[in-house]
């Protein structure tokens, strides 16, 4: 009898997590050094969150609660959810989003492993629509000084008009809502020399860690690729349709949540498609579904939207992409042997 030639990896959960939230961090650090430090007390208070709510689900499950909470995975949930929310937050809303997170979307399911959707963008989902108010308001280019910030996110007394702004994607679809074209709405502070004004470095640093992703194989290459490929193409044919009404494919790499979600939020490899061909389908398919509703949608950005539509499609797409079994035929449509 001969023993097969079985290759194990050296990795875990464990590395996998912390290797994300290495990889994260330029993003994070940038996003602090141009908006302020309201950043980095909103990750506090959802890694705090996410932690407690772990560990009180695995106690409830009687599941082993010491071994769970140090793999990582509800720091990347809870990062997650910190970065994709406005750094201005009162601290409840984190603490809202970041337990629906880890409860519902989550250990509802099982925990880690089982979950179908994707926590972090669950939360912003249920946020968004519970207080679209709160969560339009993103501060401007070095807006507050940092005790100011970390005031308003404690909860103190708010006056945000003179230091938030709309992001990029909002400002651009309230301009042509106003029949405005889109060079004339792109000459507004909003806008930098891409996308919008620091948020196109933070877009290029969310793409730098992707790449270490990517290098170190946490990742593999085929979301990102038809992530950005699939949003580049539909973008750039409606740009060159009407360039007055749609913007360039340039502007939608670098704007929104375009990277973050390619590298980062997309290829969670819990709720994503896992066969080749269906990560390729699964990608062009949420950007498919976010340019949409960037151009015709009621919300400025809908990558959370479009990664939970296809969260639904993934089953069927394993289903309908699985290669053959290695050393099995495949039968034709006409029932002949290949």
């Amino acid at each position: 009898m001969y023993n097969s030639p079985y290759l194990r990896q050296n990795t875990s959960v464990r590395r996998v997590m912390v290797t994300v939230l290495v990889a994260m961090l330029p993003a994070i650090a940038l996003q602090v050094w141009l908006f302020g430090i309201g950043l980095l007390l909103q990750i506090a208070i959802a890694s705090a969150t996410a932690l407690a709510c772990e560990a009180a689900m695995l106690s409830l499950r009687r599941r082993p609660v010491a071994r769970a909470l140090g793999d990582g995975s509800a720091l990347v949930t809870a990062w997650l959810i910190a970065v994709c929310l406005p750094p201005l937050l009162p601290w409840w809303m984190i603490v809202i989003g970041t337990s629906f997170a880890i409860i519902i979307g989550k250990h509802l399911y099982g925990g880690l492993g089982q979950n179908p959707f994707n926590p972090a963008m669950l939360a912003y989902c249920v946020l968004i629509i519970s207080f679209p108010a709160l969560m339009s308001q993103w501060p401007g280019l070095q807006g507050s000084d940092a005790a100011t910030q970390l005031h308003w996110v404690l909860g103190g007394e708010r006056a945000l008009d003179a230091v938030t702004g709309a992001t990029p994607l909002d400002a651009l679809r309230t301009g042509l809502l106003g029949n405005a074209d889109v060079s004339a709405v792109m000459q507004s502070a909003a806008f930098g020399h891409v996308g919008g004004a620091g948020w196109e470095w933070v877009a290029l640093a969310w793409g730098a860690g992707g790449l270490l992703l990517l290098a170190l194989r946490i990742i593999t290459w085929h979301i990102p690729v038809a992530f950005l490929g699939a949003m580049a193409l539909v973008s750039g044919v409606a740009w060159l349709i009407d360039p007055s009404h749609y913007a360039s494919p340039a502007f939608h790499l670098l704007a929104g949540g375009t990277m973050l979600g390619a590298f980062f939020i997309a290829t969670d490899p819990v709720s994503g498609a896992t066969t080749p061909r269906g990560k390729l389908i699964f990608a062009a398919g949420i950007a498919l579904i976010a340019w949409l509703i960037r151009a015709f949608g009621a919300y400025p950005d809908g990558i959370a939207f479009a990664v939970l539509l296809l969260n639904i499609c993934v089953p069927l797409i394993d289903i309908k992409t699985q290669p053959p079994v290695f050393g099995h035929k495949v039968e034709p449509p006409d029932g002949g042997a290949r």
